[in-house]
C-alpha cells in the first residue's frame, strides 16, 4: 500500500514522501498516530500543489535576504564600549548590542543569534561582522566601536 508520510517516521522517511508498506502496518500504526495517509489520486495531487508552495515561499524568503543583505553592505552600525585610562577598555561588545544598536539607527531588527562572531569586540576600531539572515545568505555588517562612558 502506498502512503504520504505525515510526519518523519523513523526508518521508514521524511515527510511528504511517498512510501510502499504493508496494509496492516499502514492502517495499525501510520493512520492510527496520524503518521500518513493513503496515496490517493487527491492526496498526490494536495501533495504536489503543497510542494510547490513550499518551493515558492522558500525561493521568496531567499530574494527577501539577498535584497536585505544588500542593503546591509551600506550600512555602518555605531557603538561604544567603556573605556579607562590609556584606552584600556572594560567588557566587551556582544551581539545583542549589535543588534539593539543597529534597530535603533536603522529600524530593522536583525535576531542577535545570526550574528556571529568569531572573538569578542575588545577594542575601539571599525569591525567586519557577519550576519547569518537565510542557510545560503551571510552578509557582512560594519560595526564601528568608540569610547564611552
Amino acid at each position: 500500500m502506498k502512503v504520504i508520510l505525515l510526519q518523519d517516521v523513523k526508518s521508514l522517511g521524511k515527510k511528504g514522501e511517498v512510501v510502499e508498506v504493508s496494509e496492516g502496518y499502514a492502517r495499525n500504526m501510520l493512520f492510527k498516530k496520524k503518521l500518513g495517509i493513503e496515496a490517493t489520486n487527491a492526496a498526490l495531487n494536495d501533495l504536489k500543489l503543497q510542494n510547490k508552495h513550499d518551493e515558492k515561499v522558500a525561493q521568496e524568503n531567499l530574494e527577501a535576504a539577498q535584497a536585505f543583505a544588500k542593503e546591509m553592505e551600506d550600512w555602518k552600525v555605531e557603538t561604544t564600549i567603556k573605556t579607562g585610562e590609556g584606552g584600556r577598555t572594560f567588557g566587551s561588545v556582544s551581539t545583542k548590542e549589535i543588534a539593539e544598536a543597529t534597530k535603533k539607527q536603522y529600524g530593522k531588527e536583525i535576531d542577535k543569534k545570526k550574528i556571529v562572531l568569531e572573538d569578542p569586540i575588545r577594542a575601539l576600531g571599525t569591525y567586519e561582522v557577519k550576519v547569518k539572515l537565510h542557510p545560503q545568505v551571510t552578509a557582512t555588517l560594519r560595526v564601528h566601536v568608540s569610547e564611552g562612558k
